[in-house]
Protein backbone atom coordinates (compact mmCIF):
# COMPACT_ATOMS: atom_id res chain seq x y z
CA UNK A 1 0.00 0.00 0.00
CA UNK A 2 1.16 3.05 -1.29
CA UNK A 3 1.35 6.44 1.17
CA UNK A 4 -1.36 7.93 -1.75
CA UNK A 5 -4.37 5.30 -0.13
CA UNK A 6 -3.51 4.90 3.28
CA UNK A 7 -6.71 5.70 4.51
CA UNK A 8 -8.63 3.22 2.09
CA UNK A 9 -8.92 0.36 4.66
CA UNK A 10 -10.47 2.88 7.03
CA UNK A 11 -14.18 5.47 6.75
CA UNK A 12 -14.77 8.71 7.40
CA UNK A 13 -17.06 9.40 9.63
CA UNK A 14 -17.71 12.18 12.12
CA UNK A 15 -14.64 13.96 11.39
CA UNK A 16 -12.37 11.19 11.73
CA UNK A 17 -10.89 8.74 9.93
CA UNK A 18 -12.33 5.66 12.05
CA UNK A 19 -11.69 1.40 11.51
CA UNK A 20 -14.55 -0.42 10.19
CA UNK A 21 -16.82 -2.55 11.87
CA UNK A 22 -15.62 -5.54 9.65
CA UNK A 23 -12.62 -6.99 8.70
CA UNK A 24 -13.74 -8.11 5.22
CA UNK A 25 -11.50 -6.32 2.31
CA UNK A 26 -11.78 -5.83 -1.26
CA UNK A 27 -8.85 -5.90 -3.99
CA UNK A 28 -8.89 -2.68 -6.37
CA UNK A 29 -8.16 -3.89 -9.22
CA UNK A 30 -5.92 -2.38 -12.04
CA UNK A 31 -7.82 -3.36 -15.39
CA UNK A 32 -4.62 -2.34 -17.65
CA UNK A 33 -2.72 -5.07 -15.40
CA UNK A 34 -5.50 -6.69 -13.75
CA UNK A 35 -3.57 -6.59 -10.75
CA UNK A 36 -4.51 -4.97 -7.31
CA UNK A 37 -3.30 -1.56 -6.63
CA UNK A 38 -4.79 -1.70 -2.88
CA UNK A 39 -7.83 -2.79 -0.87
CA UNK A 40 -10.43 -1.03 0.57
CA UNK A 41 -12.34 -2.03 3.63
CA UNK A 42 -16.31 -3.12 2.76
CA UNK A 43 -18.73 -1.37 5.18
CA UNK A 44 -21.26 -3.38 7.32
CA UNK A 45 -24.82 -1.78 8.43
CA UNK A 46 -23.53 -0.99 11.32
CA UNK A 47 -21.23 1.46 9.93
CA UNK A 48 -23.36 2.98 7.32
CA UNK A 49 -25.52 3.50 10.64
CA UNK A 50 -22.94 5.49 12.59
CA UNK A 51 -22.35 7.86 9.56
CA UNK A 52 -26.03 8.41 8.80
CA UNK A 53 -26.09 9.06 13.00
CA UNK A 54 -22.98 11.16 12.33
CA UNK A 55 -25.09 13.12 9.64
CA UNK A 56 -27.88 13.66 11.58
CA UNK A 57 -25.69 15.04 14.26
CA UNK A 58 -24.29 17.41 12.27
CA UNK A 59 -27.56 18.67 10.33
CA UNK A 60 -29.43 21.15 13.23
CA UNK A 61 -26.00 23.46 13.40
CA UNK A 62 -25.01 23.36 9.51
CA UNK A 63 -28.63 23.92 8.24
CA UNK A 64 -28.49 26.87 10.01
CA UNK A 65 -25.13 28.28 8.75
CA UNK A 66 -25.33 31.72 6.65
CA UNK A 67 -24.67 31.56 2.95
CA UNK A 68 -21.68 33.24 3.45
CA UNK A 69 -20.23 30.17 5.83
CA UNK A 70 -21.29 27.55 3.37
CA UNK A 71 -19.62 29.77 0.63
CA UNK A 72 -16.53 30.12 2.46
CA UNK A 73 -16.35 26.36 2.57
CA UNK A 74 -17.00 25.68 -0.53
CA UNK A 75 -14.08 28.34 -1.59
CA UNK A 76 -11.59 26.42 1.13
CA UNK A 77 -12.94 23.08 -1.02
CA UNK A 78 -12.08 23.94 -3.84
CA UNK A 79 -8.34 25.26 -2.93
CA UNK A 80 -7.85 21.96 -1.16
CA UNK A 81 -9.12 20.09 -4.43
CA UNK A 82 -6.53 21.96 -6.87
CA UNK A 83 -3.42 20.85 -4.13
CA UNK A 84 -4.01 17.21 -4.77
CA UNK A 85 -5.46 17.51 -8.39
CA UNK A 86 -2.63 15.01 -9.20
CA UNK A 87 -3.04 12.88 -6.45
CA UNK A 88 -6.71 12.46 -7.93
CA UNK A 89 -5.48 12.04 -11.87
CA UNK A 90 -3.42 8.91 -10.76
CA UNK A 91 -5.92 7.18 -8.56
CA UNK A 92 -8.48 7.34 -11.53
CA UNK A 93 -5.89 5.90 -13.90
CA UNK A 94 -4.96 3.28 -11.58
CA UNK A 95 -8.48 2.59 -10.27
CA UNK A 96 -10.14 2.89 -13.47
CA UNK A 97 -8.68 2.67 -16.22
CA UNK A 98 -8.95 6.21 -17.86
CA UNK A 99 -5.96 7.26 -19.71
CA UNK A 100 -3.69 9.93 -18.32
CA UNK A 101 -4.63 12.47 -20.72
CA UNK A 102 -8.15 12.35 -19.89
CA UNK A 103 -7.68 11.58 -16.28
CA UNK A 104 -5.58 15.07 -16.09
CA UNK A 105 -8.31 17.33 -18.71
CA UNK A 106 -11.19 16.22 -17.70
CA UNK A 107 -12.18 13.37 -15.29
CA UNK A 108 -10.43 15.55 -12.67
CA UNK A 109 -11.22 18.98 -13.57
CA UNK A 110 -14.72 17.86 -14.36
CA UNK A 111 -15.39 17.87 -10.74
CA UNK A 112 -13.56 21.26 -9.76
CA UNK A 113 -15.87 22.37 -12.14
CA UNK A 114 -18.77 21.39 -10.09
CA UNK A 115 -17.35 22.85 -7.27
CA UNK A 116 -16.61 25.64 -8.84
CA UNK A 117 -19.78 25.99 -10.17
CA UNK A 118 -21.81 25.53 -6.88
CA UNK A 119 -19.60 28.48 -5.45
CA UNK A 120 -20.33 30.71 -7.98
CA UNK A 121 -24.41 29.28 -7.99
CA UNK A 122 -24.76 30.25 -4.32
CA UNK A 123 -23.14 33.53 -4.70
CA UNK A 124 -26.70 34.73 -6.51
CA UNK A 125 -28.63 32.25 -4.88
CA UNK A 126 -32.07 33.60 -3.35
CA UNK A 127 -33.31 30.64 -0.65
CA UNK A 128 -36.26 33.34 -0.09
CA UNK A 129 -38.86 34.70 -2.48
CA UNK A 130 -41.74 37.05 -2.10
CA UNK A 131 -44.62 36.37 -3.41
CA UNK A 132 -47.61 38.79 -2.20
CA UNK A 133 -48.30 38.04 1.24
CA UNK A 134 -46.50 34.54 0.53
CA UNK A 135 -42.78 33.74 1.57
CA UNK A 136 -41.37 30.90 -0.47
CA UNK A 137 -38.38 29.47 1.47
CA UNK A 138 -35.94 26.91 0.50
CA UNK A 139 -34.92 24.53 2.92
CA UNK A 140 -32.22 22.03 2.98
CA UNK A 141 -33.76 18.59 1.97
CA UNK A 142 -31.75 16.99 4.86
CA UNK A 143 -29.20 14.40 5.39
CA UNK A 144 -28.41 12.92 2.62
CA UNK A 145 -27.12 9.43 0.74
CA UNK A 146 -24.99 9.90 -1.94
CA UNK A 147 -24.22 6.47 -3.97
CA UNK A 148 -22.21 7.24 -7.22
CA UNK A 149 -20.69 5.40 -9.82
CA UNK A 150 -17.01 4.56 -11.52
CA UNK A 151 -17.35 5.63 -14.90
CA UNK A 152 -17.04 9.20 -13.96
CA UNK A 153 -16.49 9.39 -10.58
CA UNK A 154 -15.34 12.51 -9.42
CA UNK A 155 -17.75 14.41 -11.72
CA UNK A 156 -20.50 12.36 -9.89
CA UNK A 157 -19.52 13.11 -6.41
CA UNK A 158 -18.75 16.82 -6.48
CA UNK A 159 -21.83 17.29 -8.65
CA UNK A 160 -23.88 16.16 -5.72
CA UNK A 161 -21.39 17.06 -2.55
CA UNK A 162 -21.14 20.45 -3.64
CA UNK A 163 -24.65 21.31 -4.26
CA UNK A 164 -25.39 19.37 -0.83
CA UNK A 165 -23.20 21.60 1.17
CA UNK A 166 -24.11 24.91 -0.70
CA UNK A 167 -27.59 24.25 0.33
CA UNK A 168 -27.04 23.08 4.19
CA UNK A 169 -27.39 19.26 4.25
CA UNK A 170 -25.34 16.58 5.33
CA UNK A 171 -24.36 13.46 3.96
CA UNK A 172 -23.27 9.92 3.44
CA UNK A 173 -21.33 8.99 0.78
CA UNK A 174 -20.95 5.60 -0.96
CA UNK A 175 -18.72 5.43 -3.84
CA UNK A 176 -18.52 2.54 -6.13
CA UNK A 177 -16.88 -0.39 -4.76
CA UNK A 178 -14.87 -0.51 -8.28
CA UNK A 179 -13.32 2.80 -8.31
CA UNK A 180 -13.69 3.72 -4.62
CA UNK A 181 -9.95 5.28 -4.14
CA UNK A 182 -10.65 8.98 -5.38
CA UNK A 183 -13.32 9.17 -3.11
CA UNK A 184 -10.81 8.55 -0.34
CA UNK A 185 -8.59 11.49 -1.55
CA UNK A 186 -11.88 13.35 -1.65
CA UNK A 187 -13.20 12.59 1.78
CA UNK A 188 -9.18 14.23 2.81
CA UNK A 189 -9.49 17.29 0.26
CA UNK A 190 -12.68 17.69 2.51
CA UNK A 191 -11.00 17.24 5.79
CA UNK A 192 -8.48 19.89 4.91
CA UNK A 193 -10.60 22.16 3.90
CA UNK A 194 -12.32 22.51 7.18
CA UNK A 195 -15.96 20.63 6.29
CA UNK A 196 -17.31 20.84 9.71
CA UNK A 197 -17.39 16.81 11.68
CA UNK A 198 -20.32 15.07 10.52
CA UNK A 199 -21.28 17.36 7.55
CA UNK A 200 -19.21 14.92 5.09
CA UNK A 201 -18.93 11.09 6.10
CA UNK A 202 -17.65 8.07 3.52
CA UNK A 203 -18.65 5.02 3.81
CA UNK A 204 -17.26 2.19 1.30
CA UNK A 205 -19.14 -1.21 0.44
CA UNK A 206 -21.16 -2.41 -2.26
CA UNK A 207 -24.47 -1.64 -3.39
CA UNK A 208 -26.77 -4.58 -1.06
CA UNK A 209 -25.04 -3.53 1.71
CA UNK A 210 -24.05 -0.05 2.35
CA UNK A 211 -26.67 1.38 -0.46
CA UNK A 212 -29.87 -0.69 0.27
CA UNK A 213 -29.10 1.52 4.27
CA UNK A 214 -28.57 4.71 2.28
CA UNK A 215 -31.39 4.17 0.69
CA UNK A 216 -34.03 2.71 3.10
CA UNK A 217 -32.84 3.58 6.45
CA UNK A 218 -35.77 6.47 7.89
CA UNK A 219 -32.71 9.06 8.79
CA UNK A 220 -32.13 9.88 5.34
CA UNK A 221 -33.68 11.76 3.44
CA UNK A 222 -33.31 11.79 0.27
CA UNK A 223 -31.17 9.71 -1.94
CA UNK A 224 -28.81 10.60 -4.83
CA UNK A 225 -28.19 7.67 -7.20
CA UNK A 226 -25.94 7.36 -10.68
CA UNK A 227 -25.65 4.17 -11.79
CA UNK A 228 -27.26 1.58 -14.12
CA UNK A 229 -31.30 1.66 -14.13
CA UNK A 230 -31.74 -1.96 -13.04
CA UNK A 231 -29.63 -0.67 -9.39
CA UNK A 232 -31.77 2.83 -9.78
CA UNK A 233 -35.07 0.93 -9.79
CA UNK A 234 -33.85 -1.01 -6.60
CA UNK A 235 -32.87 2.47 -4.81
CA UNK A 236 -36.31 3.25 -5.66
CA UNK A 237 -37.81 0.01 -3.97
CA UNK A 238 -36.20 0.33 -1.22
CA UNK A 239 -36.71 4.23 -0.60
CA UNK A 240 -40.50 4.14 -0.94
CA UNK A 241 -41.11 2.28 2.70
CA UNK A 242 -39.66 6.17 4.08
CA UNK A 243 -41.40 8.04 1.15
CA UNK A 244 -38.03 10.13 1.02
CA UNK A 245 -36.59 12.23 -1.88
CA UNK A 246 -35.05 10.16 -4.64
CA UNK A 247 -32.86 11.78 -7.23
CA UNK A 248 -31.70 9.08 -10.30
CA UNK A 249 -29.55 10.08 -12.74
CA UNK A 250 -29.47 6.36 -14.79
CA UNK A 251 -28.62 4.69 -18.05
CA UNK A 252 -28.74 6.57 -21.88
CA UNK A 253 -28.84 4.91 -25.71
CA UNK A 254 -28.56 8.26 -27.11
CA UNK A 255 -29.07 9.37 -30.59
CA UNK A 256 -27.05 11.30 -33.17
CA UNK A 257 -29.02 12.39 -36.12
CA UNK A 258 -27.19 13.22 -39.54
CA UNK A 259 -29.18 15.77 -41.29
CA UNK A 260 -29.00 15.61 -44.96
CA UNK A 261 -27.24 19.21 -44.80
CA UNK A 262 -24.31 18.53 -42.16
CA UNK A 263 -20.58 18.02 -43.33
CA UNK A 264 -19.84 14.21 -43.05
CA UNK A 265 -16.00 14.24 -42.26
CA UNK A 266 -16.37 16.84 -39.32
CA UNK A 267 -19.24 14.13 -38.32
CA UNK A 268 -17.07 11.17 -38.50
CA UNK A 269 -14.65 12.50 -36.61
CA UNK A 270 -17.13 14.43 -33.63
CA UNK A 271 -19.30 10.77 -33.78
CA UNK A 272 -15.98 8.39 -32.98
CA UNK A 273 -14.66 10.89 -30.51
CA UNK A 274 -17.81 11.17 -28.76
CA UNK A 275 -19.03 7.87 -28.55
CA UNK A 276 -16.00 6.18 -27.61
CA UNK A 277 -14.52 9.17 -24.97
CA UNK A 278 -13.20 7.15 -21.73
CA UNK A 279 -13.81 4.01 -23.91
CA UNK A 280 -17.25 4.19 -24.31
CA UNK A 281 -17.97 4.39 -20.54
CA UNK A 282 -20.54 7.55 -20.26
CA UNK A 283 -24.27 7.30 -20.01
CA UNK A 284 -24.72 10.36 -22.60
CA UNK A 285 -22.33 8.43 -24.91
CA UNK A 286 -24.11 9.01 -28.75
CA UNK A 287 -23.96 5.67 -29.59
CA UNK A 288 -26.60 5.16 -32.03
CA UNK A 289 -25.46 7.41 -35.20
CA UNK A 290 -28.72 8.15 -37.43
CA UNK A 291 -27.82 8.55 -41.07
CA UNK A 292 -30.12 9.28 -44.38
CA UNK A 293 -30.02 6.43 -46.91
CA UNK A 294 -28.13 8.57 -49.57
CA UNK A 295 -24.67 9.00 -47.83
CA UNK A 296 -24.93 5.84 -45.50
CA UNK A 297 -22.43 4.29 -47.76
CA UNK A 298 -20.14 7.38 -47.58
CA UNK A 299 -20.49 7.72 -43.65
CA UNK A 300 -19.89 4.36 -43.05
CA UNK A 301 -16.72 4.52 -44.62
CA UNK A 302 -15.11 7.86 -43.14
CA UNK A 303 -16.04 6.02 -39.74
CA UNK A 304 -13.96 2.87 -40.25
CA UNK A 305 -11.43 5.23 -40.99
CA UNK A 306 -11.77 7.31 -37.97
CA UNK A 307 -12.07 4.45 -35.82
CA UNK A 308 -8.92 2.83 -36.84
CA UNK A 309 -6.77 6.03 -35.78
CA UNK A 310 -7.66 5.38 -32.50
CA UNK A 311 -4.81 4.56 -30.32
CA UNK A 312 -5.72 1.96 -27.75
CA UNK A 313 -2.94 0.49 -25.12
CA UNK A 314 -1.62 1.38 -21.91
CA UNK A 315 -3.73 4.43 -20.16
CA UNK A 316 0.14 5.66 -18.47
CA UNK A 317 0.99 6.81 -21.76
CA UNK A 318 0.11 10.13 -23.23
CA UNK A 319 -0.70 9.64 -26.75
CA UNK A 320 -3.44 6.50 -25.43
CA UNK A 321 -7.18 7.33 -26.56
CA UNK A 322 -8.95 4.21 -25.58
CA UNK A 323 -7.94 2.70 -21.67
CA UNK A 324 -9.14 -0.24 -20.98
CA UNK A 325 -12.82 -1.11 -19.16
CA UNK A 326 -13.10 -1.09 -15.92
CA UNK A 327 -13.36 -4.89 -14.75
CA UNK A 328 -14.72 -8.01 -15.86
CA UNK A 329 -17.64 -7.81 -16.20
CA UNK A 330 -17.37 -4.99 -17.98
CA UNK A 331 -15.54 -6.39 -20.55
CA UNK A 332 -17.60 -9.81 -20.62
CA UNK A 333 -20.33 -8.01 -20.74
CA UNK A 334 -19.42 -5.93 -24.10
CA UNK A 335 -17.84 -8.71 -25.92
CA UNK A 336 -20.99 -10.63 -25.80
CA UNK A 337 -23.00 -7.69 -26.79
CA UNK A 338 -20.71 -7.15 -29.94
CA UNK A 339 -21.29 -11.11 -30.49
CA UNK A 340 -24.73 -10.31 -30.40
CA UNK A 341 -24.57 -7.62 -32.92
CA UNK A 342 -22.74 -9.97 -35.21
CA UNK A 343 -25.18 -12.73 -34.18
CA UNK A 344 -27.91 -10.75 -35.59
CA UNK A 345 -26.57 -9.78 -38.79
CA UNK A 346 -24.86 -6.01 -38.42
CA UNK A 347 -21.81 -5.94 -40.25
CA UNK A 348 -18.27 -5.24 -38.29
CA UNK A 349 -16.87 -2.20 -40.31
CA UNK A 350 -13.76 -1.86 -37.29
CA UNK A 351 -12.98 -3.83 -34.54
CA UNK A 352 -15.12 -6.50 -33.59
CA UNK A 353 -14.45 -9.13 -30.48
CA UNK A 354 -11.29 -9.54 -28.78
CA UNK A 355 -8.43 -8.41 -27.83
CA UNK A 356 -6.83 -5.36 -29.68
CA UNK A 357 -3.55 -5.90 -31.52
CA UNK A 358 -0.59 -6.09 -29.42
CA UNK A 359 -2.57 -6.66 -26.41
CA UNK A 360 -2.78 -10.09 -24.06
CA UNK A 361 -3.69 -8.97 -20.82
CA UNK A 362 -5.95 -5.89 -19.39
CA UNK A 363 -9.73 -5.22 -20.29
CA UNK A 364 -9.25 -3.63 -23.56
CA UNK A 365 -11.73 -3.73 -26.26
CA UNK A 366 -11.57 -2.99 -30.00
CA UNK A 367 -12.94 0.21 -30.79
CA UNK A 368 -16.07 -1.20 -33.20
CA UNK A 369 -18.10 0.01 -35.51
CA UNK A 370 -21.43 -1.48 -36.47
CA UNK A 371 -23.47 -0.76 -39.79
CA UNK A 372 -26.28 -2.74 -40.96
CA UNK A 373 -27.78 -1.90 -37.56
CA UNK A 374 -31.71 -2.22 -37.44
CA UNK A 375 -33.36 -0.37 -34.40
CA UNK A 376 -34.80 -3.84 -33.43
CA UNK A 377 -31.45 -5.34 -32.68
CA UNK A 378 -29.50 -5.35 -29.11
CA UNK A 379 -26.90 -3.05 -29.95
CA UNK A 380 -29.59 -0.55 -31.11
CA UNK A 381 -31.11 -0.92 -27.64
CA UNK A 382 -29.09 -1.62 -24.65
CA UNK A 383 -26.86 0.14 -22.96
CA UNK A 384 -23.84 -1.27 -24.15
CA UNK A 385 -20.76 1.10 -22.21
CA UNK A 386 -17.98 0.27 -24.23
CA UNK A 387 -16.81 1.62 -27.52
CA UNK A 388 -19.19 0.00 -29.86
CA UNK A 389 -20.75 2.63 -32.73
CA UNK A 390 -24.12 1.30 -34.10
CA UNK A 391 -24.85 2.98 -37.58
CA UNK A 392 -28.81 3.22 -38.63
CA UNK A 393 -29.98 4.06 -42.00
CA UNK A 394 -33.31 6.54 -42.28
CA UNK A 395 -35.31 7.24 -45.04
CA UNK A 396 -36.14 10.68 -43.84
CA UNK A 397 -36.39 12.56 -41.28
CA UNK A 398 -40.10 11.76 -39.86
CA UNK A 399 -38.18 8.14 -39.85
CA UNK A 400 -34.88 9.20 -37.64
CA UNK A 401 -37.18 10.93 -35.14
CA UNK A 402 -39.08 8.03 -34.70
CA UNK A 403 -36.16 5.94 -34.15
CA UNK A 404 -34.61 8.37 -31.99
CA UNK A 405 -37.11 8.14 -29.92
CA UNK A 406 -37.41 4.65 -30.29
CA UNK A 407 -35.71 3.65 -26.35
CA UNK A 408 -36.30 2.93 -22.81
CA UNK A 409 -34.23 5.71 -22.37
CA UNK A 410 -34.14 9.53 -22.67
CA UNK A 411 -30.78 10.91 -21.53
CA UNK A 412 -29.12 12.71 -24.08
CA UNK A 413 -29.16 13.16 -27.99
CA UNK A 414 -27.26 15.06 -30.67
CA UNK A 415 -28.38 16.59 -33.86
CA UNK A 416 -25.98 17.73 -37.06
CA UNK A 417 -27.02 20.13 -39.74
CA UNK A 418 -25.26 22.84 -41.59
CA UNK A 419 -28.41 24.94 -40.54
CA UNK A 420 -28.88 25.73 -36.77
CA UNK A 421 -31.94 26.51 -37.22
CA UNK A 422 -32.80 23.05 -38.61
CA UNK A 423 -31.39 21.24 -36.02
CA UNK A 424 -32.89 23.09 -33.09
CA UNK A 425 -36.54 22.16 -34.60
CA UNK A 426 -35.31 18.62 -34.76
CA UNK A 427 -34.14 18.45 -31.43
CA UNK A 428 -36.72 19.90 -29.73
CA UNK A 429 -39.03 16.52 -30.63
CA UNK A 430 -36.53 14.18 -29.16
CA UNK A 431 -37.93 13.11 -25.78
CA UNK A 432 -34.47 13.60 -23.92
CA UNK A 433 -33.34 15.65 -20.87
CA UNK A 434 -30.47 17.31 -23.27
CA UNK A 435 -30.17 17.20 -26.87
CA UNK A 436 -26.17 18.62 -28.29
CA UNK A 437 -26.24 20.66 -31.88
CA UNK A 438 -23.59 20.37 -33.82
CA UNK A 439 -21.50 18.91 -31.55
CA UNK A 440 -21.82 21.71 -28.68
CA UNK A 441 -20.25 20.70 -25.73
CA UNK A 442 -21.63 19.73 -22.17
CA UNK A 443 -22.46 23.10 -20.01
CA UNK A 444 -21.90 23.02 -16.16
CA UNK A 445 -24.20 25.12 -15.13
CA UNK A 446 -27.27 23.69 -17.23
CA UNK A 447 -29.11 20.49 -16.29
CA UNK A 448 -28.12 16.83 -16.49
CA UNK A 449 -30.20 14.25 -16.86
CA UNK A 450 -33.19 12.53 -18.70
CA UNK A 451 -36.38 11.02 -19.16
CA UNK A 452 -38.51 7.58 -19.17
CA UNK A 453 -35.43 4.98 -18.13
CA UNK A 454 -32.82 7.61 -17.93
CA UNK A 455 -34.14 8.75 -14.03
CA UNK A 456 -35.90 11.63 -12.83
CA UNK A 457 -34.91 14.81 -11.24
CA UNK A 458 -31.80 17.35 -12.56
CA UNK A 459 -28.38 18.04 -11.58
CA UNK A 460 -25.61 21.18 -12.34
CA UNK A 461 -25.98 24.32 -11.67
CA UNK A 462 -28.75 25.78 -10.23
CA UNK A 463 -31.49 23.27 -11.36
CA UNK A 464 -28.80 20.94 -9.49
CA UNK A 465 -29.74 22.98 -6.29
CA UNK A 466 -33.27 22.60 -6.06
CA UNK A 467 -32.70 19.01 -6.24
CA UNK A 468 -31.19 19.11 -2.64
CA UNK A 469 -33.87 21.50 -1.29
CA UNK A 470 -37.58 21.41 0.18
CA UNK A 471 -39.57 24.32 -0.14
CA UNK A 472 -41.84 25.88 2.77
CA UNK A 473 -44.82 28.44 1.71
CA UNK A 474 -45.25 31.03 4.78
CA UNK A 475 -48.70 33.06 3.95
CA UNK A 476 -48.84 36.05 5.55
CA UNK A 477 -45.12 36.47 5.74
CA UNK A 478 -44.03 40.38 7.15
CA UNK A 479 -43.12 42.38 4.14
Amino acid sequence: MTDLYANATKFYIDGAWVAPSSSERLDVINPATEEPVTQIALGTEKDAELAIAAAKKAFDSWSRTTKQERLDVLNAVIAAYQKRMGDLAEAVTAEMGAPVMLAQRAQVPAGLGHLMTAAKVLEGYEFAEKRGGTTLLREPAGVCGLITPWNWPLNQITCKVGPALATGCTMVLKPSEVAPLNAVIFAEILAEAGVPAGVFNLVNGDGPTVGSVLSSHPDIDMVSFTGSTRAGIQVSKAAAETVKKVSLELGGKSANIVLSDADLASVAKGAISQCFLNTGQSCNAPTRLLVQADQYDELVGLLKAEAEKVTTGDPGEKTTVLGPLVSKTQFDRVQSLIQAGIDEGATVEAGGTGLPDGLDKGYFVRPTVFAGVTPDMRIAQEEIFGPVLSVLRYSDEEEAIKIANDSEYGLSGAVQSGDPEHAFRVASRIRTGMVHLNGAPLDPTAPFGGYKKSGNGREWGQLGFEEFTEVKAVMGAPA
